[in-house]
């Protein structure tokens, strides 16, 4: 079975609303079925992953009601687009997105969400693809308006080595001027928090969820949601 916009597709999306943290979304399947729900995850990619699975559970001959009521049912996932609970007139969010796809998913999801500003701060993985750094150096330019390049897990490469193709990345797509680097994590953070307004969306990418990182070889705890608040409650 075939979905998404297209006229053509079965299972095809006839309506969509993207809000900051819910999608309502409008199937109709096999020209005649209607699905109507609202998942409690952001994104037009959310958007389309909910609707294959819809014309999985379809597929399966699963009640629509019960396609509708289970979509509906789902949580998000900690650290996927998740939204910092803070008493601030501008969002924080957190996503664990590390390679070009996801982390290119994340900042168009969140350019139409955002009144203002994107202030970005990410970095990238030692010891794992180099090719994709400055990929996402070019991707934060051509989405974000502020960024700030920070060390992410470094295993055992050189942090400096890690930042600097990324920063190829962002030079070579014009981007140097809205860019700081900032090594330490949590000063990066600190700082991009500092420069957040009214309508501004801060979003800190790579870690997500994860309770630790690998730094020079060595485990580091670390909670990036526990780590804005004490920042902004400090």
């Amino acid at each position: 079975m075939t979905y998404g916009t297209d006229p053509k597709a079965e299972c095809r999306i006839v309506g969509a609303k993207l809000h900051a943290r819910s999608s309502e979304v409008k199937l109709k399947i096999d020209l005649q079925t209607e699905l109507n729900f609202t998942v409690k995850l952001p994104g037009k990619f959310n958007v389309y992953n909910s609707t294959a699975a819809a014309a999985a559970a379809y597929l399966m001959h699963v009640d629509i009601e019960k396609i509708e009521q289970g979509l509906e049912q789902l949580d998000s996932l900690p650290g996927r687009l998740e939204h910092v609970n803070v008493d601030k007139p501008f969002e924080v969010v957190v996503d664990y997105a590390h390679t070009p796809d996801a982390f290119k998913n994340v900042l168009e999801t969140m350019r139409h969400l955002t009144k203002n500003r994107i202030i970005l701060v990410f970095g990238a993985t030692g010891d794992r693809d180099k090719t994709k750094r400055p990929i996402m150096g070019k991707i934060a330019t051509e989405l974000a308006d502020r960024i700030i390049v920070t060390d992410e897990e470094t295993y055992t490469e050189d942090p400096a080595a890690i930042r600097k193709m990324i920063m190829k990345g962002i030079t070579d797509a014009g981007g140097e001027a809205m860019t700081e680097e900032i090594p330490d994590r949590r000063k990066a953070i600190e700082k991009a928090l500092s420069l957040a307004r009214r309508g501004d969306t801060v979003l800190l990418t790579g870690m997500g969820h994860e309770q630790y990182r690998i730094l020079d070889g060595k485990r580091v705890a670390w909670n990036e949601v526990a780590i804005v608040k004490e920042l902004l409650e400090g």
